[in-house]
């Protein structure tokens, strides 16, 4: 054929002003919509955000930032849906996920520097003060290993006779462990003063 197939051309209509308009197809529908951008998105606030939207309540209310909620160990699914629920903005973490993050956690490390001498701390909860049971080796070139027995993470507590079921075992698991980490530099072992009180482990050590 010596002319061009109609559906090979675009297709030319005139509106009402006598505009030409074009359209690719001539069974492609000319659709006239609201651009999608019309509608607000309301989506999550940002902490950092001061604004307020109108569906928000203007009373000022405090703001206490992230919190962690520590669930009983026996937690169904559906408590943990409607917990999630009750948050909105909330993020749960389960099985190993979540993992080393709830409770305190053991071996947690603070060094401080000062001109003749070095200061650390460790976090040790749950953690027996019997001598025979806790030790913290300091050598010469700054090596410093810790060695424990924790006492928490039991499924019963005997208090004063009476015999607890716990709910949660959020502290650490019985059993021994070790923390080692190095000092910035070399140290003299024979000039340490420690002290081990409320799950924390405080040393100042001299420099050599």
């Amino acid at each position: 054929m010596s002319g061009d197939s109609p559906m090979a051309s675009p297709l030319r209509s005139k509106n009402e002003n006598g505009e030409n308009n074009e359209h690719t197809s001539p069974q492609q529908l000319v659709l006239d919509v609201a651009p999608l951008n019309c509608v607000p998105y309301v989506g999550p606030t940002n902490p950092n955000d001061k604004s307020v939207s109108p569906e928000e309540n203007t009373d000022d209310t405090e703001t206490i930032g992230p919190a962690m909620i520590f669930l009983p160990s026996e937690t169904t699914s559906e408590d943990l849906d409607s917990i999630v629920a009750c948050t909105k903005h909330g993020v749960a973490l389960t099985g190993a996920a979540a993992t080393g993050t709830m409770g305190p956690i053991i071996g947690l490390v603070d060094i401080g520097v000062l001109e003749d001498s070095y200061y650390f701390r460790v976090s040790l909860p749950g953690v027996s003060p019997d001598k025979k049971d806790f030790s913290c080796d300091i050598e010469s070139d700054g090596k410093v290993l810790i060695k424990g027995l924790t006492t928490t993470g039991e499924k019963l507590v005997v208090k004063n006779s009476q015999v607890f079921h716990m709910l949660t075992q959020n502290l650490c698991p019985s059993g021994h462990f070790t923390v080692s980490f190095e000092l910035p530099g070399p140290v003299d072992p024979e000039k340490v003063t420690s002290c081990l009180a409320n799950g924390l482990l405080e040393a100042v050590v001299k420099k050599r």
